[in-house]
């Protein structure tokens, strides 16, 4: 078989190549189309033949192209498997699947807030007027120095321990209000 064939490439190389080629690349892509997506599967097909083309190009019977173009359609397979789990595509959610996002706020996070704010509010009036302060201080983004300076702590010392004082009530305060 060997011998005819390949006195058959001899008389008319480009017309025995090609047909061999298309022969070869219908095998490649019914081989990678039954593990693989159709589209895939001929792209596959396409980078195999060029492979063969440019590295594999003294290779002439189709006895030893079709192992040898099968075993390299393994190998991109299992390439393109690795790459797909590597950018984790294969757990990819369609962007059509997604829910669009309408632009309001959740109510349900709107009604938290509020309901927050409003025991927040209650829970620093029942604060005393040095908390008060010391917070109002805060928030108007004065350091614990200046803040010393401004109450007339003694030490700074003092401060952090108002602060640590008044953060622990007003969370008490807070939980009181649930």
């Amino acid at each position: 078989m060997t011998p005819s064939s390949s006195t058959g490439s001899k008389t008319t190389p480009g017309a025995g190549r090609d047909e061999l080629l298309r022969k070869l690349r219908e095998r490649i892509v019914g081989f990678a189309a039954s593990r693989i997506q159709r589209d895939a599967a001929e792209d596959l097909a396409q980078e195999v033949l060029i492979l063969i083309h440019e590295k594999y190009r003294h290779v002439e019977p189709l006895e030893e192209l079709l192992p040898l173009a099968l075993r390299i359609v393994r190998f991109k397979m299992m390439g393109l498997r690795r790459k797909v789990v590597r950018r984790g595509e294969h757990t990819a959610v369609p962007v059509e699947d997604l829910p669009l996002m309408d632009g309001a706020a959740d109510p349900l996070l709107l009604a938290e807030r509020r309901e927050t704010a409003a025991r927040l509010k209650q829970a620093v009036g029942q604060l005393g007027e040095r908390c008060r302060k010391l917070l109002a201080l805060k928030l108007d983004g004065k350091t614990f120095a200046e803040i010393q300076l401004l109450l007339g702590a003694a030490t700074l010392n003092t401060v952090y321990t108002w602060d640590l004082r008044c953060r622990k009530q007003l969370t008490e305060l807070m939980e009181h209000k649930r």
